[in-house]
This record gives structure tokens, C-alpha cells and sequence, in this order.
């Protein structure tokens, strides 16, 4: 959490973009005092509002306070925090997963000797993995790449 606190707001502090309003924490008090202590190393600490979101109990947490906030577990204002923290899990796991797939795919692609980056992308646009293109015929290949590359993409597999 703190090198990621870190990272984020020094690009800001250097590209000169504006700093946000809040910033909300997914986590309770070690969270929370990890980015705190990222923004004390930017001189950020006071700037910028923080607050974190304890999920077991759905408990605001504020710096140098240490009793939480609870909150209605009933008011919109829960239900927009726990929104917010639910969209940062499902962007965070889904770039996962399309980094992992795309490192996956075309690291073993990439092994072809003579297949390119662009050839990749159309194999994988017209065949959706390389499960399929395992098993896919020659001529539907050559369709797509050409008879030589094709013959490289099962010269490879076959090995």
C-alpha cells in the first residue's frame, strides 16, 4: 500500500496534474497508516483528505483518531463508499487477470521463430486462444497468416 500511495501521487506532484479531494483507503488502520506515511514522504499529509473503509464492519477509519466511524448500514453514503471500494476490487482484479492472459499468451507465441507481434494479434483476434489454434487446421491457419507462418505456428506446437 505504501508504494503504491507513493508512486501514484509523486507522477501527480511530478506531472503537475491536480491533486484529488479524497483519497480512500480500501482497509483498516495498517492500510491506512501505510499511505499516510507514503504522503508524509511527499509532503502531502494535510493536503489531501484520507479515509479508510474497514470492511469486516464497514467502519471509517481517520487519521490520528482511533475510534472509527460507523456509519448506518442503511445510508446511501455506506452504500456509495462500499461501491467505490467494490469498482477498485474489480478494476484491480481484472487488470490482473488481462496482464496475467496477456503474458501468458504471448510469451508462448512469441517463441514462434518469425511470428511478430501484429501476427499474434490476428491469431488470437480470430481464434481467441491458444488452446484453439492447438487445434486448429492447417488451411484455416494459412487463411489467416499465410502458408508459411502457419507452418511455423504448428512446427512450433508440434515440438
Amino acid at each position: 500500500m505504501e508504494e503504491v500511495i507513493f508512486r501514484r501521487y509523486q507522477r501527480v506532484l511530478n506531472e503537475g496534474t491536480e491533486l484529488p479531494q479524497l483519497i480512500l483507503i480500501d482497509g483498516g488502520k495498517g492500510q491506512l497508516s501505510s499511505a499516510i506515511n507514503s504522503l508524509e514522504k511527499l509532503n502531502l499529509r494535510g493536503s489531501i483528505p484520507i479515509v479508510g473503509i474497514a470492511k469486516r464492519l464497514e467502519e471509517l477509519m481517520y487519521p490520528d483518531d482511533p475510534v472509527p466511524l460507523y456509519l448506518d448500514k442503511n445510508s446511501e453514503t455506506l452504500r456509495i463508499l462500499q461501491q467505490l471500494r467494490n469498482e477498485a476490487h474489480r478494476f484491480g482484479i481484472t487488470f490482473h487477470r488481462d496482464k496475467r492472459s496477456k503474458a501468458f499468451i504471448s510469451n508462448e507465441l512469441s517463441n514462434v521463430v518469425g511470428i511478430g507481434e501484429k501476427t499474434i494479434e490476428l491469431l488470437l483476434q480470430k481464434f481467441k486462444s491458444v488452446a484453439r489454434l492447438k487445434v486448429t487446421p492447417f488451411e484455416k491457419i494459412a487463411e489467416v497468416v499465410g502458408n508459411d507462418k502457419a507452418g511455423k505456428i504448428l512446427d512450433y506446437f508440434k515440438k
